[in-house]
């Protein structure tokens, strides 16, 4: 008869180990000392074999009928379910380790990088990382294993990969972390133990059409909070200092006018920031969020507050970039400058005034910020077209 749940409840230990039998070869396995195990008797290529299906409690005897009615339906295919059962071991190992991991989190995230970016990582993680680590298990490398991983780097001089390779491993692990696979991340124990690169003395910036086009479309991809990936596509558009964006209020945006005015941070002037109809449907679009808030980018942790400092710089590490060698938070500007000059061929003077810096003229005029309004509100709209073509240029 099959079994009940009392009668395995009230199964007593014996001075040796007894099997309580269940239907279609299942039984329970009673040991000594009380612990009671789950296995399937079944026989294979004329051999009699035993499968094991785990212990009760934790197994369930419906859980364990289960187990046995899928070995049962491998068996009628041709299969034996111990074999079976071995891969499926094996295939879960090499999806925890290391190499596999690192190649999984490279094809999800990749696509949304700069082709350029995107092909220094593969190089770093093939001649780097991946040939010393790859068949590990990503729970057991530890931070010393890690160091010596990137010491190999360092001993040869090439500072800024070894820290760009720890930051690759760092974004390895989280992705580990976030899909199971992984409890911690132990790159993060690294901070401050590989030699220091040196000051980086120019703010990053891309002024190349086709990688603006590039890192344009990766803004896309973004899997950040709405409010940060609305600052990332803004920043592009407006170009003003990184500390203006995050702190602009509502109440200095004029939507229905395309105006946003405020103070200065570096020189203490009042400023015009003509909004391209881009901007506009971006704002607007935020508005709905945060509108009732006094910042338009307020705070994660703190909404009364404007965003993190380093909201922007983390976003764009976040999509694969070196904010410091490739484009930083404040390196919009120099974009904006760059192109608009070379490629659509706007006076420098009309530039300077967007950019709020201090333009001496005939008159002896440093800043004055209605100057040149009208064209750059012209200005704004059409470097505004100009970067949805080169994102939809591929």
């Amino acid at each position: 008869m099959p079994l009940t749940d009392t009668q395995i409840r009230n199964a007593k230990p014996k001075s040796r180990p007894y099997k309580l039998s269940d239907s279609g070869g299942l039984l329970l396995l009673v040991h000594p000392n009380g612990s009671k195990y789950w296995r399937q008797k079944y026989r294979f290529a004329h051999k009699e074999k035993t499968l094991s299906h785990g212990v009760y409690p934790e197994v369930t005897l419906k859980e364990a009928r289960e187990k046995r009615d899928d070995a049962r339906k491998l068996l009628s295919n041709g299969v034996d379910p111990q074999e079976a059962k071995q891969v499926q071991k094996t295939k879960s190992a090499d999806v925890d380790s290391f190499g596999i991991i690192a190649r999984e989190w490279f094809a999800k995230y990749s696509p949304n990088w700069a082709r350029s970016h995107s092909g220094k990582v593969r190089e770093r993680l093939d001649r780097d990382i991946v040939p010393w680590l790859d068949k590990r298990p990503i729970q057991e490398i530890t931070a010393p294993e890690l160091l010596k991983v990137l010491r190999r780097i360092e001993d040869r001089g090439a500072l800024e990969t070894a820290h760009r390779a720890r930051g690759d491993c760092s974004r390895i692990f989280r992705y580990a972390i976030a899909t199971g696979r992984a409890e911690r991340d132990p790159a993060s124990d690294l901070r401050g133990a590989l030699s220091p690169v040196g000051d980086v003395k120019h703010f990053a910036a891309l002024v190349e059409p086709k990688k603006v086009g590039e890192l344009l479309r990766s803004f896309d991809g973004f899997t950040g909070t709405f409010v940060v990936q609305c600052a990332l596509r803004l920043s592009p558009l407006l170009f003003v200092r990184p500390g203006e964006l995050r702190t602009a209020r509502w109440v200095d945006i004029d939507l229905d006018k395309g105006e946003w005015k405020f103070l200065v941070s570096k020189t203490k002037v009042d400023h015009i920031v003509p909004l391209a109809s881009q901007a506009i449907a971006i704002l607007r679009e935020l508005n709905a969020l945060t509108g009732t808030r006094d910042y338009v980018f307020p705070g994660l942790a703190s909404p009364k507050k404007p965003m993190s400092e380093a909201a922007i710089n983390a976003a764009l590490r976040r999509l694969g970039y070196d904010t410091k060698t490739e484009i930083t938070g404040h390196g919009f500007r120099a974009m904006a400058r760059t192109i608009l000059h070379e490629e659509l061929h706007i006076k420098p003077e009309v530039i300077e005034h967007q950019l709020a810096h201090r333009v001496p003229d005939a008159l002896g005029t440093a800043y004055n910020r209605t100057k040149f309004l009208s064209e750059r509100r012209a200005m704004m709209q059409q470097w505004a077209d100009f970067l949805d073509k080169l994102k939809s240029s591929i």
